[in-house]
């Protein structure tokens, strides 16, 4: 049934977009609902900070010559921000992280400590196997270069080149090794890999030689979400201005598989819409919202101006025994060192560097200490407190358990990691607004739903199965309009 011929120019126009973008996007539109299922059951390979701490060793501070303030010194970074040191497996090395780049220094001799040979990485991960309890009797250096499949985000611009470790295990497993740094910054596994390509490389568009072009690939994602929203909200307009009233029940104008597409579309109107929306919305980056990000006098007004030459030269000799990741890093003026001994449990000192002594009362950042770095930021800000896990705007800390601060300066919050002194995030009203228009409408992360986790599965499964039935009776509805278009005219 041709429903073009007699309507007005207006309905006629509106149903000639949707069916010749329904043509051009009903498969991305079936794509996009079936790799949605993938990518909650399988999310893009990433090492966690467990799967990252799990892999450390203690700190051998015998091999330990130089101290931290040295270290910033032989670095060459003038906008150091924040100091680690870890035990790599051919020793205790610094890492002097600044705005653009981070340096690795040996702690015996404060030499170049960056990756640059394949022996080295393999060494390292190795070690790092080692320490996980996994086998590497079999590892070899897969690869190495600036990207590939998961090394595509900007997060890891710092760290390439890369090298690629193969374990060679029974899972697959791949493990990649920083240049700059040596940490261990991905890993991967064989099952990963594989549902990754059907779930959140297909979903985002994401093959390596478009992703290598942030911009291009970014914009492109921006208007192929808009123009698959354009489509679908046409045809949502079409189909409930379509529907009849005849007697005591409501009827289509369609018939066959039409009709199906039709039912289908009014039934799940709301949530197509809304996911393809807020879809959209995830490619925004600043457009139309604020990102989230505070800026760097923000950042600078609560962290303040790190001294990093006055830390003690003893420093290194305070370190609690079996310690494994160590940081130091200035917040409200005032300089800290966090002792990690596990991934649950630090130390936290405010260091003294008058008298080279530390205080280690705590666990984790005071509220009065957050209230008093607030001070430097706003005389707006009101008093600072910790988020409770099922705040609806809670964020968690790269430390599991520890408390994140939320810091109320007029319109503006800011959420503070009480493990690290990190400012996590800027929340200003514009970003409050994304957070519902975009993380709750696309991955149903309403607090409702996050505390009830198996109804919400049971809910993203079940809407985007849907969502994935009406897309392919889209399919076919464009393949047959695909074949009335080609078919020859003795055929016809």
């Amino acid at each position: 049934m041709n429903l073009v011929v007699n309507l007005r120019p207006g309905m006629r126009a509106l149903i000639l977009l949707h069916r010749w973008l329904g043509v051009a996007f009903c498969l991305l539109f079936a794509m996009w609902f079936a790799t949605g299922i993938v990518m909650h059951f399988v999310p893009f390979p990433a090492l966690t900070e467990a799967e990252r701490f799990a892999g450390l060793a203690s700190i051998d501070t015998a091999q330990i010559a130089h101290g931290p303030a040295e270290a910033v010194g032989s670095s060459g970074l003038g906008d150091t921000t924040r100091i680690r040191l870890l035990q790599r497996s051919d020793g205790p090395v610094y890492l002097i992280s600044g705005a653009s780049r981070v340096a690795a220094l040996y702690a015996a001799d404060l030499s170049d400590a960056a990756v640059h040979s394949q022996q080295v990485a393999l060494a390292i991960a190795t070690d790092y196997a080692r320490h996980r309890g996994w086998s590497a009797a079999a590892a070899n250096v897969a690869a190495s270069g600036l990207y590939d499949q998961w090394t595509v985000s900007e997060r890891f611009d710092r760290h390439r080149p890369l090298y690629r470790i193969a374990l060679n295990d029974g899972s697959g497993t791949e493990l990649y090794v920083s240049s700059a740094t040596g940490e261990i910054v991905q890993k991967t596994t064989r099952r990963e890999r594989a549902w990754s390509y059907v779930g959140s490389v297909a979903h985002w568009i994401y093959p390596t030689a478009l992703r290598v072009h942030p911009a291009a690939w970014s914009r492109l994602l921006w208007w192929l979400s808009l123009i698959a929203l354009v489509g679908a909200s046409a045809g949502a307009l079409i189909g409930t201005l379509g529907v009849r009233v005849e007697g005591a029940r409501l009827v289509s104008p369609y018939s066959g598989l039409q009709r199906w597409h039709h039912w289908l579309g009014l039934c799940c109107v709301l949530f197509v819409l809304t996911w393809i929306f807020s879809g959209w919305l995830s490619m925004d980056d600043g457009l139309l919202f604020s990102t989230g990000k505070p800026t760097s006098a923000e950042t600078r007004s609560l962290t303040g101006a790190p001294a990093w030459k006055a830390l003690p030269s003893g420093e290194i000799r305070l370190l609690s025994a079996l310690v494994r990741d160590v940081e130091w890093f200035a917040f409200g003026g005032r300089l800290y060192r966090r002792e990690r001994i596990d991934i649950a449990q630090q130390r936290l000192f405010l260091v003294d560097p008058a008298d080279g002594a530390a205080s280690a009362d705590r666990a984790f950042l005071r509220t009065d200490e957050i209230a008093a770095a607030a001070s430097r930021l706003s005389p707006a800000c009101a008093s600072p407190f910790a988020v409770e896990p099922d705040d609806a705007y809670a964020i968690v800390s790269i430390m599991p358990g520890a408390p994140v601060f939320r810091l109320v300066c007029g319109a503006d919050w800011f959420h503070i990691d009480g493990a690290s002194g990190a400012v996590l995030e800027k929340l200003d009203a514009s970003r409050r607004v994304y957070r519902w228009l975009y993380g709750a409408l696309h991955t149903l992360d309403f607090p409702i739903l996050t505390a009830r986790p198996e109804l919400r599965t049971s809910l993203i499964v079940a809407l985007c199965g849907f969502g994935f039935v009406f897309s392919v009776t889209g399919v076919v509805i464009a393949w047959r309009r695909l074949k009335s278009c080609f078919r020859t005219p003795e055929r016809r």
